[in-house]
């Protein structure tokens, strides 16, 4: 099986990206998989910290691993905006494919020298395990938004893009490339976690994303991904982006089939029938994405 470096690698070449969902229960692992296996492109999923802390991230890396060795499948596993070198080192131990040390909210000096740390603990430990390092603020949190995360501020009423001065610059990308060795970058290009729950997502600055990539030369990662249009998405990866990640869309299509169940089947205790509806409803949003950043409708 070809490991996620050489994916990365072919997806840059082709133009195409990896699409990465975050999940904290088997059901959605079950659905990302199957859907995945079904179109037969590789898929990554992700467990934030606190998902890590809910799943256990030892049993999440030996599901995936399971599901590798059982299909074939080229599955894999991010430990997604891990927040300190110990946590980062932690998922290394645990046996992740990628490592995402997220030190956004840190000083630039401060997050060049963290970063340079988890870089060099995965280098000696796993040289196919990726480390991912983030510069500019996308705020935090797979939720629906009412207003605008604290810190971020909208460049007009409509909500068409965030101001520029608070998105990742190229040359500032350059430099942190150089300076930590990290193998993917995720930038702050208009993208934001959570979605609207009243306004469209802003738009991505799509110039900016083939700049940034220019400058880096190396795999960008779209954190963020929910409610942003196709049409960004594939400008996004054309521009660099190699993976793209989604996680509220997920978790919305996970409720809205959970309350369909429920209505429909009020005194169901089953909790395997019970998430019927919301493996369904998550597997219209998986063929979806991954049709689309693969290039396959």
């Amino acid at each position: 099986m070809r490991t996620l470096k050489e994916i990365l690698a072919d997806a840059s070449k082709r133009k195409v990206a990896i699409g990465h969902f975050n999940i904290s229960e088997t059901a959605a692992l079950k659905a990302i998989a199957e859907v995945a296996r079904d179109l037969k492109v590789p898929v990554m999923v992700g467990t934030s910290e606190g998902e890590r802390e809910f799943l256990d991230q030892h049993e999440a890396v030996a599901m995936v691993r399971e599901l590798q060795e059982k299909h074939g499948q080229e599955i894999f596993i991010n430990a997604d905006h891990t927040k300190s070198v110990e946590k980062a080192k932690e998922a290394v131990d645990a046996g992740y494919d990628e490592v995402l040390f997220d030190g956004a909210k840190l000083t630039m000096e401060e997050n060049v020298k963290q970063t340079s740390e988890v870089v060099k603990y995965a280098r000696a430990k796993n040289p196919d395990i990726l480390v991912e390092g983030e510069i500019g603020d996308i705020g935090s949190g797979s939720t629906i938004r009412k207003e605008i995360p604290k810190g971020l501020a909208l460049s007009s009423s409509n909500g068409a893009a965030i101001n520029p001065e608070q998105l990742t610059k190229p040359e500032d990308a350059a430099a942190f490339v150089k300076a930590t060795g990290i193998d993917l970058l995720a930038p702050a290009v208009g993208n934001i976690h959570g979605m609207f729950a009243n306004a469209p997502e802003p738009a991505l600055d799509l110039p900016r994303i083939a700049a940034i990539h220019k400058a880096a030369g190396i795999p960008l990662v779209l954190h963020g991904g929910s409610g942003n249009t196709d049409a960004d998405f594939l400008g996004a990866i054309d521009g660099g982006v190699a993976i793209i990640h989604i996680s509220t869309e997920l978790r919305l299509a996970w409720r809205k089939g959970m309350e369909a169940t429920l209505k429909k089947d009020a005194d169901e205790v089953a909790p395997y029938k019970l998430l019927a509806g919301s493996i369904d409803e998550m597997k219209k949003v998986l063929e979806h994405k991954l049709r689309l950043f693969n290039k396959l409708l």
